[in-house]
């Protein structure tokens, strides 16, 4: 088939996508939705959430058997699925879950065969171990392509100077990959710093606090001569990462966005005016309909641009449509859901303000959530 012509994807989940499906929806319905509010309000995760996330085994998964891991191919169809799925309980939870995810999956898509060995292996344990990815700059001009944070090549390795914000997990994480600029070179590459030890020479952390997304932990790294060895040098597809992360951030918005509509249209059939439902009204019916239309779509782009890439094939155009398109719906959903709540979607009662805030993220993050 030529590339000019349009590629045909099945919808059809494979047995294992399937089964995989339903634990992790009983685990949303058990252990995300019940608590998704709760953790919002303290803006922090109970202590052994993130261990029962890991006895699902998203992060063993891909990690080869020879490492300690299940040896499972590389899918970035089955982790959109989940992410979706993640996503429909909480947004925040769902990307703290899939931060150790994105790292490995950088690391098995651009690291060596020691180096895989050397960072996946110590998170291949039976208690959950954070590992993130630092790409975002505090800049409203932020650009992938134009990064000032800069990796200077010395007698030790490389030393990183630079600031790097909307970190996930960055205080708890063992591994955090630092996306740099090198110095004397065009482009940029990652380097792992091993946070695990403790205290890193050069590097302080401050916890930032945004409108969304309370309870995940976003953090602003200043790194100030940070050496890291040569091994630590990943030569990273930078623009892979990105696009593979629209499409992962894309997929838990859809989820989020399922839960607003989920939550709506039951409230619209039962809020009565005037003595007949809400939803008799063109107004309002016409709203939902709406919504559920940019909802179907948002899902239709990221599951072709997930299969593209499972296929191998070009899908650097269906990603940024994933980033343009469902940025764009994902906050008019909120929007609409608070809307169409009236009064009662401006009181912290009802979860559809809390969606509208973390929904905002959708066209802030970058580089988390890798498939």
């Amino acid at each position: 088939m030529s590339e000019h012509q349009p590629a045909c994807f099945d919808l059809t989940l494979t047995e294992e996508q399937r089964i995989t499906r339903e634990s992790i929806r009983r685990f949303v319905e058990s252990q995300i939705k019940s608590i998704a509010r709760d953790v919002d309000e303290a803006a922090a995760v109970p202590q052994n959430f993130y261990d029962s996330v890991n006895e699902l085994g998203l992060s063993l998964m891909p990690i080869p058997e020879a490492l300690g891991g299940a040896g499972m191919p590389r899918s970035p169809v089955s982790n959109m699925l989940n992410a979706e799925d993640l996503g429909q309980g909480d947004m925040s939870l769902a990307i703290g879950a899939l931060t150790p995810l994105s790292f490995i999956n950088a690391v098995l898509d651009h690291g060596t065969e020691d180096q895989q060995e050397a960072y996946l292996t110590p998170l291949a344990a039976e208690t959950f171990q954070a590992a993130t990815i630092a790409l975002m700059e505090p800049r409203a001009t932020f650009e992938s392509s134009d990064l000032k944070t800069v990796a200077t090549p010395v007698a030790d390795g490389y030393s990183l100077t630079g600031v790097k914000t909307l970190v996930p997990l960055a205080a708890q994480s063992k591994f955090i990959m630092v996306i740099a600029a090198v110095a004397g070179e065009d482009g940029s590459a990652a380097f792992v710093v091993d946070a695990g030890a403790g205290d890193v020479a050069g590097m302080t952390m401050v916890e930032e606090s945004f409108m969304g997304l309370r309870p995940l932990s976003l953090s602003r790294i200043e790194l100030a001569d940070v050496v890291v060895p040569e091994t630590a040098r990943i030569n990273i597809d930078v623009a892979r990462l990105l696009d593979l992360s629209s499409i992962g951030l894309a997929a838990v918005a859809v989820g989020c966005c399922q839960a607003v509509l989920d939550y709506v249209v039951p409230y619209v059939n039962d809020r009565t005016a005037f003595g007949e439902p809400i939803s008799h009204r063109q107004s309002v019916a016409f709203m939902v309909a709406d919504m559920a239309t940019e909802l179907e779509a948002m899902r239709l782009l990221v599951y072709r641009a997930a299969s593209r890439a499972e296929q191998g094939l070009a899908f650097h155009e269906n990603a940024y449509w994933c980033r343009i398109f469902c940025a764009e719906k994902a906050m008019e959903i909120g929007t609409n859901g608070v809307q169409l709540l009236g009064g009662h979607g401006f009181i912290r009662e009802h979860p559809v303000e809390m969606w509208y805030r973390n929904l905002r993220a959708a066209a802030l993050l970058q580089g988390a959530v890798v498939i």
